[in-house]
């Protein structure tokens, strides 16, 4: 098999299978494993996917700049937004991630509800002028691709709350690898905010479902709930649906 027949299998199977295990298309093949390897290793050098131990994931794909993002899925963020919404009660503090999908849950909010907000997003916190709600805003180093702030600064205000519900927002979801995101600092910001909150839930859209961004930010057993559009593949959600995690459909 030649190498270009090879790599176009390998991603026929990604989109099929949801990962590369290298031993067993190696084996289905007959060829050696260190084949596979430095197809997958090229491939991944490409940007064509992710390598992890034993083979490789789907790739999430670049995200758009923030007005684009505006753009995409406008229905299926309302829904997740407004179940969202449906779990803030009065009185408590909750942080809420920067995001499109994030927006939709802050529009749905009860705008006389009290409560307060915290957010190290200026797009999330403008959002809120006309709320009821006491608003924190983290500072820091604004990080423009997604408008939140990074850096030291904010995580030493991250550590002074004690968040009752943590909104997270990712780039991909992966039953196995957890939720990611594509850049390490606005990673390590969310690690931090779920470790300050009492439980962190996530928001996600059906094309984040199975991919693998580069940057950890936690497993799925350490979030609280998961919310996802109702009309997903029963296919794909079957794995989430398995892990010790409350499933919200919208």
């Amino acid at each position: 098999m030649l190498t270009s027949q090879r790599r176009a299998l390998i991603s026929a199977r990604l989109v099929r299978d949801g990962q590369i295990v290298a031993g067993e298309l190696a084996q289905e093949l007959d060829l050696s494993e260190d084949t596979i390897r430095r197809d997958l290793r090229d491939m991944a050098a490409a940007g064509l996917l992710k390598r992890v131990h034993g083979g490789a994931l789907p790739l999430a794909p670049p995200l758009p700049d923030l007005e684009s993002r505006q753009a995409m899925s406008t229905g299926v963020k309302q829904r997740l937004g407004r179940k969202a919404a449906d779990l803030v009660r009065a009185g408590q503090l909750i942080f809420i991630d920067g995001g499109t999908t994030n927006a939709e849950l802050v529009r749905a909010l009860p705008r006389d509800m009290a409560l307060t907000i915290a957010t190290h997003s200026p797009a999330i916190a403008a959002l809120l002028e006309k709320h009821r709600a006491e608003v924190i805003l983290i500072g820091g180093r604004l990080y423009k691709h997604s408008m939140v702030s990074t850096g030291a600064a904010a995580l030493a205000a991250i550590g002074t709350l004690r968040p009752d519900i943590f909104f997270l927002g990712a780039t991909a979801i992966h039953a196995a690898h957890g939720l990611t995101t594509g850049d390490y600092e606005e990673a390590a910001i969310k690690r931090a905010i779920a470790a300050q909150s009492a439980e962190t839930i996530a928001l996600m859209t059906g094309e984040k479902f199975g991919t693998v961004s580069p940057h950890h930010i936690t497993g799925i057993e350490n979030i609280a709930a998961l919310i996802l559009p109702a009309d997903m593949a029963p296919d794909t959600s079957a794995p989430y649906r398995q892990k010790a995690v409350r499933i919200i459909e919208a």
